[in-house]
């Protein structure tokens, strides 16, 4: 399915915040999390927060190995300028996957 036909759920998000604690929100978009993980995983956080945020859950889903290779160092959220909870945010993300049996 491209992005353009894409199923959109706005609920994603506050799914997300119903499960754990989830403050996307915050993201700034600034690319210290990538630069800062030690497996130099791109999609984490920066991506797949815009995804849940805009609801596209088969973006979030196509992520689902990329999600559970995360180590939860907090590597990322050390470097963060805007002091996003990014462990707590990828566990959710992770609840929410095992949860639609992703």
């Amino acid at each position: 399915m491209s992005a353009l036909n894409a199923v959109i759920a706005p609920d994603l998000g506050p799914e997300m915040r119903r499960h754990g604690e989830f403050d996307a929100e915050a993201c700034m978009n600034c690319g210290y999390c990538s630069a800062t993980c030690p497996l130099g995983i791109d999609v984490l956080p920066r991506r797949l927060f815009r995804y849940v945020l805009f609801g596209m859950e088969d973006a979030v889903r196509a992520e689902n190995e990329t999600v559970f290779s995360c180590l939860l160092c907090r590597a990322c959220e050390q470097s963060c300028p805007a002091g996003v909870h990014i462990t707590e945010n990828v566990r959710a993300v992770r609840g929410w996957l095992l949860r639609e049996g992703r």
